[in-house]
């Protein structure tokens, strides 16, 4: 089954690519190895916002880090010209959690991330990761992930 199909039979349809809110671009590809810029958990219904342990759940928070993975898709999509059959491994996520002091379920949030890549991309979806808890994060998201993926 090709990714896009994966992608259809899960019922996620990519949004445009996020523009960079600062100086930095969205991605940078380096011979194999692409770096994807941390995303946020942004939708239709716009950016999710709040510290994780006050404001949201782990498991809105994990919510939340599957719509970052769902916008770092997208941002892979863009940087790969349309063709996301030419991921070869996602290497490695960054996942960073607005949370409370003494918040120590960073791993359950960013599983939301880490399920998905795995989901849409099967064994090349797994990869080495971090799971980190911030005070603060970029417009008060709950949660940011970047990525790097090996390409064809």
């Amino acid at each position: 089954m090709t990714v896009e199909a994966r992608l259809t039979e899960l019922g996620i349809v990519l949004p445009a690519p996020a523009k960079a809110l600062a100086n930095y671009v969205p991605f940078v590809k380096s011979g194999h190895l692409m770096s994807i810029s941390g995303q946020l958990p942004i939708d239709a219904e716009g950016l999710r916002k709040g510290k994780v342990g006050a404001d949201l759940s782990t498991e809105e928070a994990a919510i939340a880090a599957r719509m970052c993975a769902i916008n770092i898709i997208a941002q892979i999509k863009a940087a790969c010209d349309g063709d996301l059959e030419r991921v070869q491994r996602i290497v490695k996520l960054g996942g960073f959690v607005n949370c409370i002091d003494g918040f120590e379920q960073q791993p359950q949030v960013v599983n939301g991330a880490s399920d998905l890549m795995v989901e849409v991309f099967g064994d090349k979806g797994r990869h080495s990761r971090s799971a980190v808890g911030v005070n603060a994060l970029p417009l008060n998201a709950p949660v940011e992930i970047d990525a790097l993926v090996e390409i064809a």
